[in-house]
């Protein structure tokens, strides 16, 4: 099904017949998105203010567009400003409480359950099998920054005002949660594969459709390699004729040991065999980064995105590996997250790190940070529905 929606397969007549089918799907999920931002818009439903500068990310596609490292770099470059920030996440993928759990806390408890606290701004309390992937990298890679899990983000974001003391929430993949009214909606967009086949989800990778583009506060084309597209460009000014538009690369840092921690510099792996596997929505992304710092790949494998690897999967892999005559084995940040613990590559592994460089727009991340965020001057909300002291 994934190929089909990313246009994969070559078209046969069958997979003619099950694209028609999704795409009455399609009609009838747009239909339902339509009608819950009328609800939205004519005040039935309401968004709800939290008193504070609240910041959304988001895209209008399933997967793909670098979302995380963008939210980590904000996240970063406001608390450096000074800013107090908590990081709101649903914690898509993380491991659920039990039918029996949340049975017995709705009997034996009066207060609403707590977000799951994946930081507490001092140490990492969860890991991503209960946390999820990007809650957990982004916990590990901000040391100050709060990270929250909860499919109620009003009240994750209640909760990080009144027990941390937040004055600046990240809606992280928030653009399509409507109950949280947010100040800024800051929206990503893959240079690579704008829109996919611009067909809506199941057919397509759209979430909701392209005329949307109109509630962004911000554009960030994401994945550039500075190369206009007037195409592009042009669709994004018929629907938001007066956004503005940061562009901005995702730019190899360093490999980095999935056991230790030891840093490689990238030229490191130059003349090797190399060999990677991942479990991401764009794999092909990702593999274009080693041609693009060039390194020959000699074995590759993917995975679904999300894909919580087995011990037996990556014994399977490594032995694949070897056969090939590869040298060392690389993933991405994300996908090492979910590898488990006790497992001991018997040849060199590591992970790409990769981070955000601004193109166009900005000078640097810090100034469109600066250019984006208004400075500090409410105060947070003192009411929420926790009680003080109370986790």
């Amino acid at each position: 099904m994934t190929d089909v929606i990313y246009d994969r397969r070559e078209p046969t007549f069958a997979i003619h017949c099950f694209s028609t089918f999704l795409r009455s799907l399609s009609t009838l999920f747009r239909g339902i998105v339509q009608f819950r931002y009328l609800l939205y818009r004519k005040g039935i439903f309401r968004s709800r203010p939290l008193g504070c500068l609240v910041v959304v990310v988001g895209n209008l596609t399933v997967g793909g567009t670098g979302k995380t490292p963008v939210v980590e770099k904000f996240a970063r470059s406001l608390q450096e400003q000074g800013r107090r920030v908590a990081i709101l996440s649903r914690g898509y993928k993380s491991r659920s409480d039990s039918l029996a759990k949340k049975c017995y806390r709705w009997f034996t408890s009066k207060d609403p359950v707590p977000p799951k606290i994946v930081s507490d701004g001092h140490s990492v309390l969860l890991d991503s099998d209960v946390a999820g992937d990007e809650p957990y990298m982004l916990a590990r890679n901000l040391p100050g920054v709060i990270v929250l899990v909860d499919k109620n983000r009003v009240k994750a974001g209640l909760y990080a005002i009144q027990k941390f003391g937040a004055d600046t929430l990240i809606l992280d993949d928030g653009f399509q949660y409507l109950p949280l009214r947010g100040r800024l909606n800051l929206l990503l967009i893959d240079k690579t594969n704008p829109f996919g086949n611009r067909h809506l989800l199941p057919r397509g990778i759209l979430r909701e459709p392209i005329r949307h583009l109109k509630r962004a506060s911000y554009i960030f084309l994401t994945k550039s390699d500075g190369t206009p597209d007037e195409a592009l460009n042009a669709t994004i000014r018929k629907y938001n004729s007066s956004v503005d538009l940061i562009e901005c690369t995702h730019k190899p840092r360093y490999f980095c040991s999935v056991s230790s921690g030891e840093r490689l510099e990238l030229s490191a792996l130059k003349g090797k065999r190399v060999g990677t596997f991942s479990g991401i929505a764009v794999p092909e992304s990702f593999e274009k980064f080693f041609k693009s710092i060039g390194i020959q790949l000699s074995y590759t494998k993917r995975f679904i995105d999300h894909h919580r690897f087995s011990y037996e999967e990556l014994e399977h892999i490594f032995i694949e590996a070897k056969e090939a005559g590869i040298e060392a084995i690389v993933t991405t940040e994300k996908d090492a997250v979910r590898i488990p613990h006790f497992f001991k590559a018997d040849i060199p592994f590591y992970y790409l790190r990769m981070e955000i460089d601004i193109l166009d727009g900005a000078s640097d991340f810090e100034q469109a940070v600066a250019k984006i965020c208004f400075p500090k001057n409410e105060r947070p909300i003192t009411r929420s529905p926790f009680k003080v002291g109370k986790v």
